[in-house]
């Protein structure tokens, strides 16, 4: 999964740029990169490392301009040891245009051979992202035709990328003197939306994988973009939008709301939180009916996710709700941390109990999900060691038995604990006294009810069904074959020689 920004303002855009990706790190935090315009000039920064890292007041002072784009990045294609696979990604012909990616193309491999045979253009690194942008490139300079670019000749584009692409995305694109355009796949797979702010200088927007985003800078949350929709800011803050895709279907990733969002975001009309507090609530009905002999002390959420499921749960249940770990905020997500022995030795890294919370008392703690179960065999074992009697689980959302391939760094089905495993060979795996699912209707209906609008949801992590109907079992195993393979190399950790356009690549020697 990734975060990115775009916006079109009356003053220098580069502080709100770094501001906003920070905001939005949670939804990556191996590289960052800013780039804007000034003159019909691109200046771009990126490199390796969360936000705080990567850029340095010297790299903030060269990104001028009233416009540009951001990026954080947590790689699902790719390698997460290239700096060269930071975005954004550069390409210098129709115009000059720098795009950020949120998503993951399905046929890439098919695209980089037809990129490569069709539109003869040469693909630089193993980046879907890389690979999208030269689609775009191509298409563009088709609608043009030679002729000064417009619009239509823009919307024209799009609708092309819609017609070749596969997969989940949301983009934003530089477009070298004439302004901002970004795109929602035709599944509106991945969120994003639109805000702007009316100053005296004229409109300002923005646009950004989350409403936080927009809050945290002072926009209004103007909309989403539309499944399949295209819009075009251009430099003097005209907007423009249109319907690029010939056939749509709104079906927004449920990882979204379960776990990957931030609670006081809104996506596709619905606010996170809400949805999280109708998970729980729905969990705890069925606890009520399918362990109503199990005899619960306290209720606790396993930080941070599942603090709302949890609290409402504990209410729903007329449980006491009690805090009983502390998180160390320094330490990254672990979901999103590459290398299992680094993911296992950051648990308790990350979490530490309040031991009178536990002692003597059968608790039932509250996750948003279990994905390979490390986490919840060690949060058992730290729970146990703590002095409760009993360790039950509860997971917010259903078991995770399938692969993601729209976004998201989902393990093999080999590495996902439910994966070929019945719910009580699960609980017995991660040493609980006793574990509760999610059902997949309920948690659907949690969602649906702040937005009836949604008929749709893309589930396929926890029923294998993927809704861009192209996800083959040949795919998944090259998938899950390349997954395999991937090692950091020497040149992967140490070679900024390798991209595609460097400008001021971030090093690790940047003071």
């Amino acid at each position: 999964m990734c975060g990115i920004l775009g916006v079109v303002a009356t003053s220098p855009v580069n502080q709100l740029l770094y501001d906003g990706l920070q905001v939005l790190q949670h939804r990556g935090q191996d590289a960052a990169g800013i780039a804007t315009s000034e003159g019909g000039r691109f200046h771009m920064h990126k490199g390796s490392g969360l936000v705080r890292d990567v850029f340095r007041t010297r790299n903030m002072r060269n990104l001028e301009g009233n416009w540009g784009i951001g990026h954080v990045r947590y790689p699902t294609a790719g390698s997460a040891y290239n700096a060269a696979e930071a975005q954004p990604f550069y390409v210098n012909s129709p115009f000059g245009l720098l795009l950020a990616h949120n998503g993951n193309l399905t046929n890439s491999d098919a695209l980089k051979r037809e990129i490569f045979l069709s539109d003869l253009r040469h693909i630089n690194t193993s980046s879907d992202s890389e690979v999208l942008l030269n689609v775009l490139a191509h298409e563009l300079q088709a609608a043009c035709n030679g002729l000064k670019l417009d619009e239509d000749a823009v919307f024209r584009a799009v609708a092309g990328v819609h017609r070749r692409c596969r997969g989940a995305y949301g983009v934003v694109v530089m477009i070298a003197g004439y302004g901002l355009l970004a795109f929602r796949d035709p599944y509106g797979i991945r969120p994003l939306v639109i805000g702007r702010n009316d100053t005296e200088a004229g409109t300002e927007w923005l646009v950004a994988s989350e409403s936080v985003a927009l809050d945290v800078l002072g926009f209004k949350l103007l909309r989403d973009i539309a499944p399949g929709e295209a819009v075009l800011i251009d430099t003097q803050g005209h907007f423009h939008s249109r319907q690029c895709a010939s056939k749509t279907v709104q079906a927004p990733c449920m990882f979204e709301f379960v776990y990957l969002a931030r609670p006081d975001s809104i996506i596709d009309g619905v606010s996170v939180y809400e949805s999280r507090m109708r998970m729980g609530e729905c969990l705890a009905d069925k606890m009520k009916r399918t362990m109503a002999n199990v005899h619960i002390d306290v209720v606790i959420p396993v930080p941070d996710s599942s603090r709302p499921s949890a609290l409402q749960m504990a209410e729903r249940l007329g449980l006491p709700f009690r805090e009983g770990f502390v998180k160390n905020r320094y330490i990254g997500r672990t979901f999103i941390m590459p290398g299992q022995a680094t993911r296992k030795k950051s648990v308790r890294q990350k979490l530490n109990t309040i031991h009178q919370e536990f002692k003597g008392k059968s608790v039932l703690l509250v996750d948003d999900s279990i994905v390979r179960g490390t986490t919840s065999k060690e949060i058992v074992n730290m729970a146990r060691e703590a002095g409760a009697s009993k360790v039950y689980l509860a997971s917010a959302a259903p078991p995770v038995r399938y692969a993601n391939v729209y976004g998201i760094d989902m393990p093999t089905r080999g590495e996902l604990i439910a994966s070929g495993r019945s719910e009580d060979e699960i609980c017995r795996e991660i040493g609980a006294d006793g574990l509760i699912y999610q059902d997949l209707d309920d948690l659907k209906a949690s969602v649906r009810a702040l937005n009836p609008a949604i008929s749709f949801f893309e589930t396929s992590c926890f029923d294998g069904c993927y809704v861009t109907g192209d996800i083959t079992a040949e795919y998944l195993n090259g998938v899950e074959n390349r997954r395999g393979q991937i090692t950091p190399s020497k040149g992967d950790l140490h070679d900024d020689d390798g991209g595609q356009l460097d400008l001021n690549l971030a090093s690790g020697s940047d003071n």
